[in-house]
């Protein structure tokens, strides 16, 4: 009942040279310094071996403009369909891994494996951050990142939604007021 989740499109590169784009909503943050993030991916997934040969992926995160996207790269198969054609998505180069970026995407971060952690239905991948690319387009004035132009998307029991207005700031509970 840990809802809504963030949803994010990985892209991945196998050693052979093939590209692949998938969906994946158990994803997350695990550490600031060093700055580190996970996936789980359940290894019947036809990107799982790609990321176990490479140990690398991108998160890419996604928008209101991405949830079509979004949803059919969840439910279809990159050993079937070159999803990236089927959605009109446009790789780029990544900086520092060989899986591609996401253009559409407000934001890229660029990821290479630590850890494999077998779990069960899925196997987490803890990954080092190497790299991160935030477009112009969705900062605000003073250069932060602004949720309300990028408009990114959650996922909780088979929904998407999109997220709402702030309610408050890191530290508001606790700020002195002014007089």
């Amino acid at each position: 009942m840990l809802y809504p989740l963030p949803v994010v499109l990985v892209s991945v590169a196998g050693t052979a040279g093939q590209q692949n784009v998938f969906t994946v909503a158990w994803t997350g943050t695990v550490c600031s310094d060093p700055p580190m993030v996970c996936i789980s991916v359940r290894p019947q997934r036809y990107s799982y071996d790609m990321i176990c040969h490479t140990r690398e992926f991108v998160i890419n995160l996604t928008t209101e403009q991405l949830a079509f996207a979004t949803d059919y790269c969840g439910v279809k198969s990159g050993r079937d369909i070159d999803k990236w054609k089927a959605m009109n998505l446009t790789p780029l180069p990544a900086k520092e891994v060989h899986a591609p970026l996401i253009a559409e995407s407000p934001v890229n971060i660029e990821c290479r494996v630590e850890e494999i952690r077998e779990l069960g239905s899925h196997h987490m991948f803890i990954a080092s951050v190497v790299c991160v690319h935030a477009g112009k387009d969705y900062m605000d004035e003073s250069g932060k990142f602004d949720l309300s132009i990028a408009k990114p998307i959650v996922y909780s029991h088979g929904t998407y939604y999109a997220l709402g207005r702030p309610v408050g700031t890191f530290g508001y509970s606790v700020r002195k007021k002014s007089d």
